[in-house]
């Protein structure tokens, strides 16, 4: 479970930036979208990068209180 948590925390900070980028960009008059730029040629790649990102915002939503240090109540890991 802790490669699924890091993996899935990696790829909501990719996805975050990636929004952040996108509202920058559109604020500038252009396209900051990261992920479109490096795969906009894969459509089908980019769609599967969005929608890993979706389900490690799902994991991190279910799991966080456990997993991590601060919210769980003892301190440590709880696993």
């Amino acid at each position: 479970m802790k490669a699924l948590h890091k993996t899935a925390f990696v790829l909501v900070i990719i996805g975050g930036l990636n929004w952040g980028l996108m509202a920058l960009g559109t604020y500038m008059g252009s396209n900051w979208n990261v992920v479109n730029l490096i795969l906009g040629s894969w459509p089908a790649l980019e769609t599967l990068v969005y929608l890993l990102v979706g389900i490690s915002a799902l994991i991190l939503v279910f799991s966080h209180k456990k997993d991590c240090r601060y919210c769980n109540p003892s301190g440590g890991m709880g696993m």
